[in-house]
């Protein structure tokens, strides 16, 4: 099913909410590289044809359709935590920088946000609507959706580090970027905080033990 605009028009029947955004992020899963968080705000109107939850699409369609995207929504507002903070604050407070940065990248302030997914690392003063595959039901959320991952593909795709295939994998763990790492430990993009490097010895020492006072514990990657 292609989705729809109707949690907006749900959200739009409440008087004090005039505008919505469509929030979704990308990169939560992967060993390196930034989150990426995309808040859209459209006008009501027909999407570019196609639209759908990015995970939905090939690379060879999403790239033209995020051009499509962008010359048709009101507003885009793009956000990113690096992996640096990822390390220092962890996942959810990354992810809540994010999209505090994607919100306030947006040409018009929105009166209530989709959020995809089921927990709410936004938090107040944004009145937040959770909705679980929002990126399938949602217009706004599978337009940030598409918009996000083509961002940061592209940005992978351009910081080198050809051995571990950053190009190809966005700094998800496939086979050739988990050689890679064994073999050549992490490079300056990794996020050190992660579980993964309890499984290699060799470059166990590299590893960043946050502060579990400062902010929640990591996020398992596995299982």
């Amino acid at each position: 099913m292609a989705p729809t605009y109707d949690i907006e028009h749900l959200l739009l029947s409440q008087p004090s909410i005039r505008t919505v955004a469509g929030i979704d992020e990308v990169g939560r899963g992967a060993w390196a590289g930034p989150v990426t968080v995309c808040a859209v705000v459209t006008d009501l109107s027909e999407p570019p044809a196609g639209l759908t939850d990015s995970k939905q699409l090939s690379a060879a369609r999403r790239g033209p359709l995020a051009g499509e995207l962008a010359a048709w929504a009101v507003g885009i507002g793009f956000g990113e935590a690096p992996h640096t903070e990822i390390d220092a604050l962890g996942m959810t407070e990354a992810l809540r920088r994010a999209a505090r940065r994607a919100l306030e990248a947006l040409p018009v302030r929105p009166d209530a946000v989709i959020l995809d997914g089921k927990h709410d690392y936004i938090g107040a003063p944004w009145p937040v609507r959770l909705e679980i595959k929002g990126d399938a039901a949602s217009i706004s959320v599978a337009a940030a959706s598409v918009l996000a991952k083509v961002r940061r593909d592209t940005y992978m795709g351009t910081i080198g580090c050809d051995e571990y295939g950053f190009a190809e994998n966005a700094g998800y763990p496939s086979p050739l970027h988990q050689e890679a790492l064994a073999r050549l430990g992490p490079t300056a993009h990794h996020r050190l905080s992660w579980s993964y490097l309890d499984d290699l010895p060799q470059w166990r020492h590299l590893k960043h033990h946050r502060d579990p006072l400062v902010c929640e514990g990591q996020e398992t990657l596995f299982g």
